[in-house]
């Protein structure tokens, strides 16, 4: 059975190909490290996690006006609808920009969100949104990221992540934030045992995790490992992603078998895809060669999508936006 895809993980900022990055930062001023599309694509080899969230900072920071929001919004929707995503889950990190930068919270939201209704009409992709916090964001900001984000719930926004390395901090410090995002009807994303081990994926359940971004560590634990498939969690895992950070040595030695096993609901996804020189029929192609079929993995993206009634059951039935 031919059925299209569901991706729940992709960073906004991640999917930007080397050559539009390079016209946004020009348009804006900004100086990137490296000038030339060949430049940049150097610029993404890894020497492990740390490394590419450096590469990350240095080269996503030149967004700055609605328009270059949109536009990363239309041009991964285009790219994804080639593959065959019906339905994407987008990720962006506004807190860092407001920090670092001082670009205003509506710049960004209005940006992203009305890139989300142009792939619509223009894909027939479902773009939905779910920013993301990061370890060691003040709190006080984290806070305010939530109520805002709160406030474009009817605009796209679905939920709440906090992403980043679990190495620098736990969730404990983002409990308030969490819990305004869902007291006003966000649920909560985060990223988890990537670079933390199983108690990083214990700590997300216990912050009332809907689903866990990765997680993949969680195979080291078999009673954990057995909990999220009782439970029914879906784990968001991007395998190209793994192996291009160093957290997963090859792909021979991927978790995602041993998840698959246990009953434990996979989506696929690109994480950062221009950054790691993928795309999603690829990752659907990977998944396939570790045991995860596309049927398998469109029924985890169903099954993990934070999608309104009408909107799951047309992905039931396979179908784009209409």
């Amino acid at each position: 059975m031919r059925t299209g895809k569901i991706e729940l993980h992709v960073h906004l900022e991640g999917a930007i190909r080397p050559a539009t990055l390079l016209e946004i930062a020009r348009r804006n001023g900004e100086a990137l490290p490296a000038d030339t599309v060949e430049g940049l694509t150097a610029l993404y080899t890894f020497t492990d996690f740390r490394h590419f969230l450096d590469v990350w900072r240095m080269t996503t920071n030149c967004l700055r006006r609605a328009d270059d929001f949109r536009q990363v919004v239309v041009d991964y929707a285009r790219e994804a609808s080639l593959h065959g995503a019906v339905y994407i889950e987008a990720i962006f990190s506004p807190a860092e920009r407001v920090e670092f930068h001082g670009i205003a919270w509506d710049e960004m939201y209005t940006g992203y969100t009305e890139g989300a209704v142009e792939a619509r009409e223009r894909f027939g992709v479902t773009v939905t949104f779910t920013p993301d916090l990061y370890r060691g964001c003040p709190v006080e900001l984290a806070e305010e990221c939530a109520a805002v984000s709160a406030r474009y719930r009817d605009r796209g926004v679905v939920g709440i992540g906090i992403g980043g390395d679990e190495r620098r901090s736990g969730l404990a410090p983002y409990a308030t934030a969490v819990r305004i995002a869902r007291d006003r009807g966000l649920a909560f994303v985060p990223h988890a045992g990537e670079t933390g081990g199983p108690e990083s994926v214990r700590e997300a359940l216990a912050l009332g995790a809907a689903r866990v971004r990765h997680g993949f560590r969680a195979a080291e634990d078999p009673h954990l490992l057995a909990e999220i498939a009782e439970r029914g969690v879906v784990l968001d895992v991007c395998p190209t992603s793994n192996l291009r950070t160093g957290v997963v040595a090859d792909l021979s030695r991927h978790p995602l078998p041993l998840l698959r096993a246990a009953g434990v609901h996979c989506s696929i996804n690109t994480d950062d895809p221009a950054m790691f020189g993928t795309d999603l029929g690829r990752e659907y192609e990977l998944a396939a060669r570790l045991g995860v079929s596309a049927e398998d993995a469109y029924a985890a993206g169903i099954a993990g999508a934070l999608c309104d009634d009408g909107t799951r059951r047309r992905l039931r039935r396979g179908g784009a936006a209409t």
